[in-house]
């Protein structure tokens, strides 16, 4: 089992095995609940039970749903790190279009197949997502971070700049893909694609 970032809105970070195990319970509980019943009926009881756990392990780690749902898109954040991370891997030294193919390839994944992802995504929805929080600015951090070394770039202030720039225009586009069709759709998101395809090259080439 992989183990469960400590995310910031944690009142008590797992120590035991144990304790991550039931966390990841309680947060795999919260995503099938979101998809199902969404946010605003969304219940820490509803959580409780549907993980097996007792109320007071619920409460053991999150003060009320919102810091669930924020622990939620903090782990939603790590697992799509490692998932482009992993792409990276198989495909080699592909250069940028390649980073950005796994980018973009891995959230739109996510966004279609993985639990909750579609309220919550790394907290940028309302009212789960604070704007103050400014989720993006650690997506773009994350991605500076990861993909700075695959594209042999110094992991600047330029750089970070730019991947932000994309994140924001990606983060848009991606939304209005799946408001038009549940599953993206699929013109836009080319259309998303090789707008940042022309901005990125003017930059990274």
């Amino acid at each position: 089992m992989k183990p469960v970032p400590h995310a910031t809105s944690l009142r008590r970070a797992p120590v035991q095995r144990r304790s991550a195990e039931r966390l990841t319970r309680i947060l795999d509980a919260c995503a099938d609940l979101l998809d199902e019943v969404g946010y605003d009926a969304l219940s820490t009881r509803a959580v409780a039970q549907r993980a097996g756990v007792p109320i007071g392990s619920v409460y053991r780690f999150f003060g009320n749903k919102r810091q669930m749902a924020d622990a939620l898109a903090q782990r939603n954040l790590e697992r799509y790190s490692a998932r482009v991370t992993e792409r990276l891997r198989e495909t080699g030294d592909g250069g940028w279009r390649t980073a950005l193919d796994a980018v973009l390839d891995e959230y739109l994944e996510m966004k279609r197949t993985a639990p909750g992802f579609s309220l919550v995504d790394f907290g940028n929805q309302i009212p789960v997502g604070a704007r103050h929080g400014e989720p993006n600015h650690r997506v773009a951090d994350r991605l500076t971070e990861l993909l700075s070394g695959y594209l042999d770039r110094e992991p600047d202030e330029e750089l970070r700049r730019v991947f932000l720039i994309a994140v924001e225009t990606a983060d848009t586009l991606v939304h209005l893909a799946f408001r038009v069709v549940p599953e993206g759709d699929p013109k836009i998101i080319e259309e998303m694609r090789e707008m940042l395809r022309a901005y990125l090259s003017r930059v990274l080439d």
